[in-house]
């Protein structure tokens, strides 16, 4: 294992929040979870365009953002290609598809690989602090992390969980103030 490798996997062990890491938005633009987020509650999901579950997810993502959004919800949507090759585009098309379809803008990053040895860094933490049902592997698009006021994983939705099905824990999360 090379030692880049190494000090990532050290760092995501280490880290105690979503603040500690570094993504790249869908410019390529380096963003600071931390500088973006901080105070904020945020869904954290992996998208595909072409899946299944797609349009029950943006739809309601957008109705809770819509909702929301005021009292300081925001979703980051990480495109990944890992699941049956259901997000194949680039982010500028994936982004217009769901501007256009869903009339949604999420903050969306970069595409990323969730599971195996090229798993973004963000994505390994996650499924550390959260781990799922039988194994910690992200089964499928639309694995959903829902990250309080102070940046901690309070919860993970698998795929098929619609999202208007956590609201509760979402409203909770939203109560809750921020332990800056």
């Amino acid at each position: 294992i090379s030692a880049s490798i190494r000090s990532v996997r050290a760092f995501s062990s280490m880290a105690k929040t979503i603040y500690e890491f570094k993504v790249k938005d869908a410019d390529g633009k380096e963003i600071s979870l931390g500088e973006k987020y901080k105070g904020k509650v945020v869904i954290v999901v992996n998208v595909a365009s072409q899946c299944g579950l797609t349009n029950a997810n943006y739809t309601q993502l957008k109705e809770i953002l819509d909702k929301y959004e005021s009292r300081g919800l925001a979703v980051a949507a990480f495109p990944c290609n890992q699941f049956g090759g259901q997000e194949p585009a680039c982010e500028i098309d994936i982004m217009s598809f769901v501007k256009t379809k869903f009339s949604m803008e999420p903050d969306l990053f970069s595409k990323v690989d969730v599971n195996g040895d090229k798993a973004d860094p963000l994505w390994k933490w996650l499924k550390k602090e959260k781990g799922g049902t039988l194994i910690d592997a992200i089964k499928w698009n639309f694995t959903k992390f829902l990250v309080n006021r102070n940046g901690e994983v309070l919860n993970r939705y698998g795929p098929t969980t619609e999202p208007k099905t956590f609201i509760k824990d979402i409203e909770k999360a939203l109560d809750e103030p921020a332990k800056l």
